[in-house]
């Protein structure tokens, strides 16, 4: 075996039914007594709710947390924070607050508690994507890693089925890219796995009985394991993509990782065949891109960035802007080559 190195992000996890019902407790333990509950306006009811159940533990609600971690949200954020005497953050939901918490967390230095309610994964990473001028940079630190992760699969059971097989799929590929980052090792290679591996089993499940506990429970259990080696490893191809379309043309964030999942990897696995073919084999396919488009459309996922609002007027731009900073990725970045899988992409084609 070849040497590594090996770096795990420390984060004290929570996970089981009910375990919830620890966040009062948890709130104490790490020292503070006036939580600022996070949220977005879809979810304002549900942290309400939370906030009365912490009583006097609450300082109050922010639910206008958006997609894309908007820089003015943010601004807006810390001093709804600052005006409640807040002393810590909860996140309550998914990557958009999620993403809202780490970003308050990397001003004024406050602990996170995330209480995650979907698949997305980004509660365990020190990475936060945010969007100013309509663009979307990314920035590491210890500082936007959460102090404490809770994972009640009962908060899951309401999530709609479209949404959890998006955000689910978004979490594969927090997985695929780790198994070709230039700084993967043996370990974060078996978490990798281990995740993709209980998300294929748990997403159709969730597809033919939504609230099956089990299920859920799995999914969550795979999404941290994605997320996990996401924050131990660096980004390349997929993720750049990513933020490219979704913080530059406003688009769907768990949606437009679900549909370029397949194409992305299609692309790197001419660079990278045989650290993706455990993905093929995973999905009994020829190749790990169209194991992974076949898996998508088996669970009735949006295969097309058209459907999703993107503009084929707008693949020129994409293409240019996905290619400004070069980075590392198995298959060289080219301008022809990211230009045809975005087409792609947008038409929804299998890929080859």
């Amino acid at each position: 075996m070849s040497s590594f190195t090996y770096t795990g992000n420390p984060a004290r996890i929570l996970f089981g039914c009910g375990s919830r019902a620890s966040l009062g407790e948890e709130i104490r333990r790490l020292g503070h007594s006036r939580a600022l509950i996070l949220a977005t306006p879809f979810q304002k009811a549900d942290a309400e709710k939370l906030a009365a159940s912490l009583g006097t533990l609450a300082a109050g609600v922010f639910a206008q947390a958006t997609m894309h971690t908007p820089v003015d949200i943010t601004m807006q954020a810390v001093a709804a924070f600052d005006a409640a005497r807040a002393d810590c953050v909860v996140s309550l939901g998914g990557g958009s607050t999620i993403g809202l918490g780490k970003a308050i967390a990397r001003r004024n230095g406050t602990d996170q508690i995330v209480i995650a309610t979907t698949y997305a994964g980004s509660e365990v990473t020190n990475i936060l994507g945010e969007t100013d001028g309509g663009i979307k940079t990314t920035v590491r630190g210890p500082e936007i890693l959460a102090e404490t992760v809770i994972y009640d699969p009962e908060l899951t059971c309401g999530l709609p089925v479209a949404m959890s097989v998006t955000s689910g799929l978004n979490a594969m590929a927090h997985a695929v890219e780790a198994l070709y980052a230039t700084d993967r090792n043996p370990i974060t290679s078996m978490m990798a796995l281990e995740g993709l591996g209980a998300l294929r089993k748990a997403l159709p499940a969730i597809v033919a009985t939504p609230d099956d506990i089990a299920a859920r429970s799995q999914a969550l259990y795979g999404s941290w394991l994605c997320g996990s080696v996401l924050g131990m490893v660096s980004m390349a191809l997929h993720h750049k993509l990513c933020h490219t379309i979704g913080g530059s043309f406003d688009m769907p964030h768990a949606e437009t990782h679900a549909v370029l999942l397949p194409h992305t990897t299609a692309y790197t696995e001419q660079g990278a065949t045989d650290l993706l073919r455990p993905v093929a084999d995973l999905f009994g396919a020829s190749s790990a891109g169209t194991g992974l488009y076949d898996f998508a459309a088996s669970l009735g996922a949006p295969l097309s960035l058209a459907s999703l609002g993107f503009l084929a007027a707008d693949i020129e731009r994409a293409s240019e802007l996905a290619t400004l900073n070069p980075y590392y990725n198995p298959r060289p970045v080219e301008a022809e080559g990211i230009r045809t899988l975005i087409r792609k992409a947008w038409e929804g084609t299998r890929p080859d």
